[in-house]
């Protein structure tokens, strides 16, 4: 028996597939198979039921993948305590942002990690929420970074800033007199929203009391185009406080507070609870505390490291 065979055996109880298993370990699905049937061979017994699509563990296989993934925990954990006491951070990162948040973090993230740290090859991708949760749970990527809760027991969720919302309003709309806004006050008729699948969607409707759109003929795919749209077409939407260093001065006199309570989204970095890459994921949360402004911070992120 290898670490090998166990990592193998993880990666076919993620995937549930022999040949995407293969892929996600690097190497040919007839090793991959040859390996596992060989760890079966070696314990008298079958860790998978071959004849189930997609493919399933068995009882015994279901006790013998729960010790796999605790020995594969702690010889991973060894590693990593030994790269933390070298200071050495390096290897690869597979990380994923939703859409909503990658514009105002992503390019800034980039230069600073890549200098940080040059050790580690970066991968990015800029992916929706359920998504990045599929992904995340076959081990397709490493960590993301996305709007929480998730309310998911496998995931780790890591707070890192609380961000609120504005709304952008254009003058011809008549609730461009208010001040400020409670979401009673914000009419559905006239609100422009991204397009299905954005978390952010959810959200707006969430504070609004409302989940259902009742006039909008375009449901657009960025906050930049939704801006756009009210400028030239009227009513209002709702952006990331992080959006309005983006606006232009005039554009700026079109925002409105909203109040009553405030809308706040929760930004965190998420991973599997496998995960053991504690330096890696300390160096992607200092790198975000230098770009996000201080007071949008979370206060255990400024004062703590993170400990898995």
């Amino acid at each position: 028996m290898t670490l090998q065979q166990l990592e193998y055996v993880l990666a076919l109880d993620k995937t549930r597939h022999f040949v995407r298993a293969a892929e996600l370990c690097g190497v040919t699905q007839p090793t991959l198979s040859a390996m596992i049937q060989k760890l079966e061979d070696e314990l008298d017994c079958k860790i998978f039921d071959r004849s189930r699509q997609p493919i399933e563990a068995t009882e015994i296989g279901k006790q013998i993948i729960l010790q796999a993934q605790q020995v594969i925990f702690q010889a991973n954990q060894l590693k990593e305590n030994v790269y933390s006491e070298k200071k050495s951070i390096t290897g690869s990162l597979n990380l994923a942002v939703i859409p909503t948040i990658a514009p105002y973090l992503i390019p800034k993230f980039i230069a600073s990690f890549t200098s940080l740290y040059p050790g580690i090859h970066l991968k990015i991708n800029e992916l929706q929420t359920s998504t990045i949760i599929e992904k995340l749970r076959v081990a397709e990527i490493d960590m993301a970074i996305l709007s929480t809760p998730l309310e998911d027991p496998k995931i780790l969720e890591v707070p890192l800033y609380y961000e609120k919302f504005a709304a952008y309003i254009s003058p011809t709309d008549q609730i461009y007199s208010r001040t400020e806004l409670s979401p009673a006050e914000m009419p559905l008729d006239r609100l422009w929203v991204l397009e299905e699948g954005h978390c952010l969607r959810n959200q707006v409707f969430n504070f609004c009391n409302e989940k259902t759109i009742h006039s909008s003929t375009y449901e657009a795919g960025s906050i930049d185009t939704l801006v756009k749209i009210v400028d030239i077409n009227g009513g209002y939407t709702v952006i990331p406080e992080l959006h309005i260093d983006l606006l232009t001065e005039s554009q700026k006199l079109n925002l409105r507070k909203i109040v009553k309570p405030e809308a706040t989204r929760e930004i965190s970095v998420v991973i599997r609870h496998d995960f053991v890459r504690e330096g890696v994921l300390n160096a992607v949360a200092e790198c975000i505390k230098q770009i996000i402004p201080n007071h949008m911070l979370d206060a255990r992120l400024k004062k703590f490291a993170i400990k898995l």
